[in-house]
């Protein structure tokens, strides 16, 4: 194939603009960001599972502190009414009896007490827990949503690109011969597509052509479309490729 030089060294601009594309859709696709955003979804989630765990654990403390305040509630009540009634009362029998049960009550009441201290103890350790726990997930939350925004910004940024290399390879690839365009595009299909000759070197692969192959690209014709002899891309030659 034949093609002008200027046509050729056109295809090094179409393939930084493919390049940038590429980038630029990797960008989009893939934020920076995206991958710690995710390990904070899965560690919320987990947080939270752990969270009803704590939540249910400083629950039922609760409801075991009210069911003693309710234990005591009703011991005062009888310690009350049997105080009044040992106080009224001319039988000896009777005050024994009543004294007897006061004796058990001071006792019932002090049992109820020591577990009710023990209970607010343990309830003390399950209320810091919880919001330990509330202001790791608060912070989780608050790490997302600073990295959700700057992936956000990632991808805005991304797609700005894109628009802008987008137009700019139409504009370039609008001024190079169709049939060079159709060559580099399926080349570029698996390879570089296009790479600048210098110092003996392809552009495109970055490897060192041999004696040999350096010395076929030399007695080409300059509107002569060669190729690379390591990975086929078109082999782009200019006054610094020192053939």
């Amino acid at each position: 194939m034949k093609a002008s030089p200027r046509d050729q060294r056109a295809l090094l601009d179409l393939a930084e603009l493919d390049s940038r594309i590429r980038r630029a859709e990797a960008a989009r696709a893939n934020p920076p960001q995206a991958a710690r955003v995710k390990e904070l979804l899965a560690q919320r989630q987990s947080l939270t599972h752990e969270l009803t765990a704590l939540l249910g654990t400083r629950d039922d403390l609760r409801a075991e502190v009210a069911r003693i305040e309710s234990d005591v509630a009703v011991v005062d009540a009888r310690r009350a009414r049997d105080t009044e009634r040992l106080a009224a009362t001319a039988n000896v029998k009777e005050a024994q009896g009543l004294e007897s049960e006061l004796a058990s009550l001071a006792r019932r009441k002090s049992d109820l007490e020591d577990a009710e201290l023990e209970l607010m103890e343990r309830l003390e350790v399950a209320d810091a827990a919880v919001a330990a726990q509330e202001d790791l997930i608060a912070r989780t939350n608050a790490e997302g949503a600073e990295l959700s925004a700057a992936a956000k910004a990632a991808v805005a940024e991304a797609e700005s690109v894109l628009d802008a290399a987008s137009r700019d390879r139409e504009a370039v690839s609008a001024g190079i011969a169709e049939d060079l365009v159709a060559l580099y595009e399926k080349l570029a299909a698996r390879n570089a597509g296009a790479g600048l000759l210098t110092r003996n070197t392809c552009g495109g692969c970055h490897m060192v052509l041999s004696g040999t192959d350096l010395g076929d690209l030399r007695r080409a014709e300059e509107d002569d479309v060669v190729m690379c002899p390591e990975c086929g891309c078109v082999l782009v030659r200019t006054e610094e490729s020192g053939l």
